[in-house]
């Protein structure tokens, strides 16, 4: 496909997400009614969707409007590169350019929600939560995450993954947010068929999610609890660097179906349960709670969750988070560590809702707490480490 063909394609996918559609559905879909597009083609074409996605309502003003073409513009525009280089241009190229199209737009307004990229209804939920810092963190949202591989220790040092990855075509640096982070920083696309991986050596896993598993109080023999564990990323990090029994549970197991196969590549033994079983082998030493959330933090990974976050939805989340906190506390033994995790830059999910669970709490009391932020150069995380008397 040309240059002028793909982004003729990526008008077609947006202005079908724009309906509502979840965005790795329709690339999906758009790819099975299109075979000709090689994994190129398609790997480009989901590239540029997902750098729309990112940066929205700023492409859309640089480009005038909402819909795929003027999104595509905004795209263009931003890039520096001249529109009627692209529309017009070529047997599957867009239709060249309105004089409308041509004189529509504008630049976003310094400091304001639109030039970063953040819905307007949500922006001062922001700025109350990360203050001074709010325009620099929202700027590094605006750009493609990171890929990190958390290294299993008990299989080899970090060192040595590197050195492997690399024979594999995968170049990779360590990460500073913990010892088993590694960046990857080219063959990313290769790494899912990588040896090393396959093989249990490394699992692709966020470096602050790794740094929020490394903040977990475990000592060598006692019990975890992961009450919220979907595919088990956290419990296989805290299993690869101390000995325990390791137990994990979801609302929705089925989000469970993948961890028996992650914990016997990773050399793990994780049993799951049911809500049912938990009361039968309650308490635990430690219970992770890595909450559902609005998943602010890691929206560089999945930016369509930006647009259709609503006030609705995060009031309902937040009531679900706190309910999540009420049923835990009563699994936690005594002098045992109840952590609450989320990738949410909010405050009203991550600093308030510890504050109101404290105050209901005075059994409980804080340890220590933690915000990660892209700045440190992962997703947006939060952690609290809370003791029971």
């Amino acid at each position: 496909m040309t240059p002028a063909a793909r982004i003729n394609a990526a008008i077609e996918v947006l202005d079908r997400i724009q309906t509502g559609a979840l965005a790795s559905r329709v690339l999906t879909e758009w790819e099975r009614r299109n075979r000709y597009a090689g994994s190129k083609d398609r790997a480009a074409i989901a590239d540029i969707i997902y750098d729309v996605l990112r940066r929205k309502r700023s492409l859309a003003a640089r480009g005038g409007g909402a819909d795929g073409r003027a999104l595509m513009l905004g795209y263009l525009r931003d890039l520096e590169q001249d529109p009627e280089t692209v529309f017009g241009v070529g047997r599957y190229a867009p239709d060249p350019l309105t004089e409308a199209e041509r004189s529509a737009g504008h630049l976003p307004a310094e400091g304001t929600a639109e030039e970063a990229d953040i819905p307007e209804w949500l922006w001062p939920d922001l700025q109350a939560s990360l203050g001074p810092r709010t325009q620099q963190i929202a700027g590094e949202m605006q750009k493609r995450a990171p890929i990190h591989l958390r290294v299993n220790l008990t299989k080899l040092t970090r060192d040595r993954a590197i050195r492997i990855l690399s024979e594999q075509g995968i170049e990779g640096r360590p990460h500073p947010l913990s010892p088993t982070a590694i960046e990857i920083v080219e063959g990313a696309r290769k790494v899912k068929n990588a040896k090393a991986y396959l093989d249990g050596m490394v699992e692709l896993q966020d470096a602050s999610s790794q740094a929020v598993s490394d903040l977990v109080p475990l000592k060598p023999g006692q019990t975890l609890l992961d009450f919220c564990a979907g595919g088990g990323g956290k419990t296989l990090a805290i299993a690869g660097r101390v000995t325990g029994v390791f137990v994990a549970h979801d609302a929705e197991p089925r989000r469970m179906n993948d961890l028996p196969a992650r914990a016997d590549r990773a050399g793990a033994a994780i049993k799951r349960v049911s809500s049912a079983e938990l009361g039968l082998i309650a308490p635990f030493d430690t219970v992770l709670v890595d909450a559902p959330c609005s998943g602010s933090g890691s929206w560089r990974r999945d930016p369509q969750g930006k647009w259709l976050l609503t006030r609705k939805k995060l009031d309902q989340t937040i009531r679900i988070q706190r309910d999540i906190l009420e049923t835990t506390a009563a699994l936690v033994r005594p002098q045992g560590h109840l952590v609450y995790a989320t990738c949410s830059l909010l405050a009203a999910e991550n600093q308030d809702q510890i504050a109101a669970f404290l105050a209901q709490h005075p059994e409980f009391s804080m340890s220590f707490e933690q915000q990660f932020t892209p700045l440190n150069g992962g997703d947006g995380f939060y952690c609290a480490v809370l003791l029971r008397d």
